[in-house]
């Protein structure tokens, strides 16, 4: 069999997955980025091709929201602005604190945020009281979440924007699909501007990003038309499988 065949056959289906999960409940770097290199591509190419499709297929999640009236443009635009901030900040960071020190923070974080989803049964539901915040009160939390989240990207990465979804429920009281799809907006602009970085350093196999970019935006367009049908609780359910992967993925890094 061809040797680019192949690589397509390991990396499409996985991306569409991936693109599935991300666009339900973030976190679909974690299925994506291996799969780039367990088909064979060194890592700064599998990370260039990563984002370039991540970022289309993250572009077409976001107008999928949008069309649903999921999204909550004042504060994805503040998380975004934020984010960008905030993500190169964890990056000077990123060289000053041991990532395994970070990674043993996570592995303590995660079976506690998966707690307090299990006993907190109402967190993010549709049906509870919704009150709008006040604009700048909107915009300043909005900026704020995505300057901290911002930050935990540029040092790690892994599950952004499923913290995200989660801080613009616990903060301002959004429901778990609009926190999704604000989620997805705010992750669109710094997901674009990496690309853009990898791109002008030729770190990005476009043989392999054309076809796997197509099965990103699908699996981004059928994970967000899950989400709309299914509401908050199909996104509840879909964070747990994110958590318990990103809980295998640092659990793994730690011991080998």
């Amino acid at each position: 069999m061809n040797e680019f065949l192949k690589t397509c056959l390991i990396v499409c289906p996985l991306v569409f997955l991936a693109g599935f999960v991300d666009s339900v409940a973030g976190g679909g770097g974690i299925i994506s980025l291996p799969a780039y290199l367990m088909a064979g591509l060194p890592a700064h190419l599998a990370a260039g091709t990563n984002k370039v499709v991540n970022g289309c297929g993250t572009f077409s999640a976001t107008v999928k929201y949008l069309r649903g009236g999921k999204v909550r443009v004042r504060a994805a635009v503040a998380a975004a602005a934020g984010a960008l901030a905030g993500a190169a900040a964890g990056a000077q960071l990123a060289s000053m604190i041991s990532e395994s020190v970070l990674k043993t923070i996570m592995l303590v974080a995660l079976p506690c945020v998966a707690v307090f989803l299990v006993l907190k049964r109402d967190f993010g539901g549709e049906d509870r009281e919704f009150t709008e915040p006040e604009p700048k009160r909107e915009i300043t939390v909005s900026a704020l979440i995505g300057l901290g989240v911002g930050c935990y990207d540029g040092l790690l990465g892994p599950g952004t924007g499923t913290f995200m979804i989660i801080c613009f429920t616990a903060f301002l009281s959004m429901d778990l699909l609009t926190a999704s799809g604000c989620s997805k907006a705010a992750n669109l602009a710094s997901n674009l501007s990496s690309a853009v970085v990898w791109i002008l350093h030729g770190s990005v196999m476009w043989k392999l990003a054309l076809p796997a970019l197509v099965f990103s935006i699908l699996g981004n367009l059928c994970g967000a038309r899950y989400a709309l049908r299914g509401g908050s609780k199909k996104i509840r359910g879909m964070m747990f499988v994110v958590l318990g992967l990103l809980f295998a993925k640092m659990l793994y890094e730690l011991l080998t």
